[in-house]
C-alpha cells in the first residue's frame, strides 16, 4: 500500500517509459508526414482532439473509479479478517479454560493471516507460518489444495472436540461456529475479488483511444515545430497514460505492487494483537515501510 511519502520520479517514470517512447515515435512519424506530405493532408481542428480528449477522460475517471472500489472493497475485507481474528481468541479465552489449546488455536489462526495473504499473492501459502503449527497441523494441510481453508478446518475440528470433551458448552460452540463461518467469508470474498478479472479489453481500447489522440493532435498541430509539438504530446498523454495505469494497479489489489492492499503489515499486526492477548513475551514489531510504500 502506498504511503502518503514523497514517491520517487523514478517509480512513476518507469510505469509510462515504453508507452511515452511509443509516443515519441508517433509523433515523430505523424509530423514527417504532414511535413513531407502538408499539401494533401487537410487542416485538423482543434477542437477534434480535444472532443476525443474529453471522451477519454470520461472513460479513465470510470475505470478509476470500479477500480478503487475493489481495492476498497480488499481492504474493508481485510479490516473485517483483523476484528474477527481479535474477537475469535477473546471468545476463546471467554468460553475455554485450557490456555494450551487456546495458544494452538490462536497460533493457527496467526498462522492462517498470512496463509491467506500470501496465497491471494501468489506465493507459497505454507511459507513462514511454520512457527504457528506444529509438525501434524503441517502434515495435514498437505492434503489440502487450499491451505488457508484447512487451517481454518483444523480449528473448527479442534472446537468440535473441545464441545464433545464438554470443555465448551454448546452456545460457546455456536459463537466460535459463527465466528469462523465469518472468517470464511472474508476469504471467499478476497478470492473472488483475485479471481475475477477486469475486462482487458477496456485497457486495450483506452490505450488504442490514447493512441488515437496523439495521431489526431499531431495533425491539428501540423506546422509546429517538433522541439515544441513532441513535448506538449508526450506532457498531455503522459497524464493519460499514469491515471490508466494507476487504476490498472488498483483493480487488482492482491498482486504484490506498491499500490495492492498490505496484507502482510495487517498479518502482522494480527500476530502482534494475539499474542499480547495470549500474554506472550516475544512479541514482534510492526512491519517496517519499504520507503514509500508497505508490503
Amino acid at each position: 500500500m502506498l504511503l502518503d511519502k514523497r514517491i520517487p520520479i523514478s517509480y512513476i517514470f518507469n510505469k509510462v517509459k515504453f508507452d511515452l517512447l511509443y509516443v515519441v515515435l508517433v509523433g515523430l512519424f505523424i509530423h514527417y508526414l504532414t511535413t513531407t506530405f502538408a499539401k494533401m493532408i487537410p487542416e485538423m481542428p482543434l477542437t477534434i482532439p480535444a472532443f476525443l480528449g474529453t471522451a477519454i477522460s470520461i472513460l479513465l475517471s470510470f475505470k478509476m473509479s470500479q477500480s478503487y472500489d475493489r481495492w476498497w472493497e480488499a481492504r474493508k475485507v481485510w479490516g473485517a479478517i483483523v476484528n474477527d481474528s481479535r474477537s475469535f481468541v477473546i471468545q476463546l479465552q471467554l468460553y475455554a479454560a485450557d490456555k494450551t489449546i487456546i495458544k494452538k488455536i490462536a497460533f493457527r489462526q496467526i498462522a492462517w493471516c498470512y496463509s491467506l495473504g500470501q496465497s491471494l499473492r501468489n506465493q507459497s501459502p505454507l511459507e513462514n507460518i511454520e512457527p504457528f503449527l506444529n509438525e501434524e497441523d503441517l502434515k495435514n494441510l498437505t492434503n489440502h489444495h487450499n491451505k488457508p481453508l484447512g487451517i481454518l478446518h483444523q480449528n473448527a475440528q479442534e472446537i468440535k472436540t473441545l464441545h464433545s470433551k464438554n470443555e465448551i458448552d454448546i452456545f460457546a460452540q455456536i459463537q466460535l461456529d459463527n465466528t469462523l463461518i465469518r472468517l470464511c467469508d472474508a476469504m471467499g470474498k478476497a478470492e473472488r475479488i483475485k479471481s475475477t478479472v477486469f475486462p482487458a479489453t477496456y485497457r486495450l481500447f483506452l490505450h488504442f483511444a490514447i493512441y488515437l489522440f496523439v495521431v489526431i493532435l499531431s495533425i491539428a498541430l501540423k506546422g509546429v515545430d517538433t522541439y515544441f509539438e513532441i513535448p506538449l504530446l508526450v506532457v498531455i498523454s503522459m497524464m493519460f497514460f499514469l491515471i490508466e495505469k494507476s487504476a490498472t494497479h488498483l483493480q487488482d489489489p492482491f498482486s504484490n505492487k506498491p499500490s495492492d492492499t498490505s496484507v502482510t503489515a495487517i498479518a502482522r499486526t494480527i500476530e502482534i494483537n494475539i499474542k499480547q492477548l495470549l500474554d506472550e513475551q516475544e512479541i514482534p514489531k510492526p512491519l517496517e515501510p519499504n520507503s514509500f510504500y508497505i508490503n
